[in-house]
């Protein structure tokens, strides 16, 4: 997994959600920043990082 690129897609996902026209359209990106953010936890995870906690318990505070 390229961590750069997952990162930089859950940042846009944020950005777009803060941009969003709609609440479906800021939902829809709130819902991809988590699943990447749950991605990113579990890679993280399996490779025994620190980092693994904050990104996991991040998807529980996007909404």
């Amino acid at each position: 997994m390229d961590l750069n690129k997952k990162y930089a897609a859950h940042q846009k996902a944020l950005i777009f959600s803060k941009r969003a026209d709609s609440d479906a359209d800021r939902r829809d990106h709130l819902a991809e920043a988590e699943g990447i953010a749950k991605e990113i936890g579990t890679f993280q995870l399996g490779l025994g990082a620190a980092a693994a906690c904050a990104w996991c318990a991040l998807h529980l505070t996007a909404t």
